[in-house]
C-alpha cells in the first residue's frame, strides 16, 4: 500500500508540476504578444526597488489595516511553504517527518509554521468580512461583480481550508506520536512543536489509531494536492501577482514619473527637420515595401509594449489605483483598475485564438472600443496618481496614453476643445486663440 500511495503522490506531483509550467508557456507567450522593450538599463537600481517593493511591502503598508494583514498572508505563505518541501520528501520516500533530524531547530520551525498559519486564517477571515460585509467603496466597483468578485473569495475560501488542514494534519500526527503508532513515533521522542494544533487534541481524543491515521492521511493528502491545485488556479486568477509582482517591479520605469515617452519616428523626423546641415531635397531612406507602416500609438494588445502586458498580469485588482484616481472620484467612468483587467482580458482572448487555431487570426475586435472606451481614455488628467498608488509598479497611464496617442494621430479623433487647444499651439504658439503679439493686450486696460 506504501509504494501505490508514493507512485500516486508521484503521478499528481508530475501532472501538477507539468500542468502549472504549460500554463506559464502561454502566460510568457501572451506576453511576448507585445512589442519589445528594453529595461535591461541600471540593474543595481531596479534590484534595490524590487527588493524594496516586492519583496519588503513597502507601498503595501501605506494603507496600514490591509497592508498589515497582507504582510501577514505573504510571510505565512513564504515561509508555510517550507513545509511543501517535507512533504514532498515524505511523499516520494514513504518517510516520517524527514527534517526531524535537525532537532530543536525542527521544532522552532513547526511551532513558527502552525502560529503562522493561525495568523493567516485570522487574516484571510478578516480580508473575506472587508470584501463581503463592510462593502468598502473600492471593492463595489462595477468590474468587480461576477467573477473577479467570486475569484477574490475563491482565493480566500482556498487559503482557510489550506490553513485548517495543516493544524488538523499536524493536531492528529501529534496524537498518533504521543499514542506510540507505529511509523509516527520516534524514539528520539515527540519531533515538532504544536503550540496550536495541541488545542485541537480534544476533538480526537478516544479515537482509535487507524481513525488518526486515516484523517491525518486525508489531511495530508488534500493539503497538499490543495497546494498543486491553487498553483495552477494562479494562471486563471487575479492572484498571478504572487508570481509575478518580482519582475513587474523590476521591470518598471525609473524614469520621473511625469517624464511621457517620445515617439521615436517622431523624435527622428523632428532632429532631421532642426538639423542644418540636413539636405532637404534627399532621397528618403529605402525601407521593405512590404513591411506595415509604423503606427502611432496603440489601439490593440500587439501595439502595446511587453512590459504593459505584464503589468495586466500582474493586476491584483486591489482597486488602490482607481480609489485614488480624480476622474473616478468625480463619477467619470475612468478606474484604472478596469484599463488592466480589460488589458489582460483582451490579451487572453487572443490567446485562446491561438490555442485554438495555432496562430491569431482576427476575430474584429480590439482593445479600443471593444474593452476600454474612449471616454474613459480621454477622463484621464494625467496625473499619475493610479501609478504612484499600486502596491507592485503597475503603470495604467502608459496604456492610456498610447491608445490617446493613436486616436490623436491615427485617427484624429481628439475632443474638439483639445483640437482648439492644438491647433493654436500650431498657429500662435500657446493653447489660447490669441496673436502672439496680441498677448499682453490685457495689461494695458489697467
Amino acid at each position: 500500500m506504501q509504494i501505490i500511495a508514493q507512485v500516486l503522490f508521484l503521478v499528481a506531483l508530475v501532472a501538477g508540476i507539468g500542468f502549472f509550467i504549460r500554463n506559464i508557456r502561454k502566460l510568457v507567450r501572451n506576453i511576448k504578444l507585445g512589442r519589445e522593450v528594453d529595461r535591461t538599463d541600471s540593474k543595481g537600481e531596479r534590484f534595490a526597488k524590487m527588493a524594496r517593493i516586492a519583496f519588503g511591502q513597502s507601498k503595501m503598508v501605506k494603507k496600514p489595516v490591509s497592508g498589515f494583514l497582507h504582510v501577514i498572508v505573504y510571510v505565512g505563505f513564504v515561509i508555510i511553504n517550507i513545509e511543501v518541501l517535507e512533504i514532498i520528501i515524505d511523499g516520494l520516500f514513504g518517510t516520517h517527518r524527514i527534517l526531524s533530524f535537525m532537532g530543536g531547530f525542527y521544532d522552532v520551525l513547526i511551532a513558527s509554521f502552525e502560529v503562522l498559519a493561525l495568523l493567516v486564517l485570522i487574516g484571510v477571515i478578516v480580508f473575506w468580512i472587508r470584501r463581503n460585509v463592510l462593502n468598502i467603496y473600492r471593492f463595489l466597483s462595477r468590474e468587480l461583480k461576477g467573477w473577479p468578485k467570486n475569484d477574490a473569495n475563491y482565493i480566500l475560501y482556498f487559503e482557510m481550508v489550506l490553513m485548517v488542514l495543516f493544524l488538523v494534519m499536524n493536531a492528529t500526527d501529534y496524537q498518533l506520536q504521543l499514542n506510540g503508532a507505529p511509523h509516527y513515533a520516534s524514539e528520539a521522542g515527540i519531533t515538532g512543536a504544536f503550540p496550536i494544533s495541541q488545542f485541537l487534541l480534544p476533538i480526537f481524543d478516544g479515537m482509535s489509531n487507524a481513525t488518526l491515521i486515516i484523517i491525518e492521511r486525508a489531511a495530508w493528502w488534500l493539503h497538499i494536492l490543495g497546494i498543486l491545485f491553487f498553483l495552477n488556479y494562479l494562471y486563471y486568477s487575479k492572484h498571478l501577482h504572487i508570481l509575478l509582482a518580482f519582475p513587474n517591479v523590476y521591470f518598471s520605469k525609473l524614469r520621473p514619473q511625469g517624464e511621457m515617452n517620445n515617439l521615436q519616428s517622431v523624435t527622428d523626423e523632428v532632429k532631421l527637420m532642426m538639423d542644418p546641415d540636413a539636405d532637404p531635397f534627399a532621397a528618403p531612406a529605402e525601407e521593405d515595401e512590404g513591411a506595415e507602416p509604423e503606427k502611432f500609438g496603440a489601439s490593440d494588445v500587439f501595439d502595446l509594449n511587453q512590459v504593459q502586458l505584464l503589468n495586466s498580469y500582474t493586476c491584483t485588482e486591489c482597486g488602490r489605483c482607481t480609489a485614488e484616481c480624480p476622474a473616478n472620484q468625480t463619477g467619470k467612468k475612468l478606474s484604472p483598475r478596469k484599463i488592466m483587467m480589460d488589458t489582460r482580458d483582451r490579451v487572453e482572448e487572443v490567446g485562446a485564438i491561438i490555442n485554438k487555431k495555432g496562430k491569431y487570426e482576427d476575430n474584429g475586435k480590439q482593445l479600443l472600443d471593444d474593452f476600454i472606451l474612449r471616454e474613459e481614455l480621454w477622463a484621464c488628467t494625467t496625473c499619475n496618481a493610479c501609478v504612484e498608488a499600486c502596491p507592485v509598479g503597475i503603470d495604467p497611464l502608459s496604456i492610456i496614453l498610447d491608445m490617446r496617442r493613436y486616436l490623436v494621430m491615427e485617427e484624429s479623433a481628439a475632443p474638439n476643445e483639445l483640437a482648439i487647444a492644438m491647433t493654436n499651439i500650431e498657429n500662435n504658439g500657446a493653447p489660447w486663440p490669441y496673436n502672439q503679439q496680441d498677448r499682453l493686450n490685457w495689461a494695458k486696460e489697467n
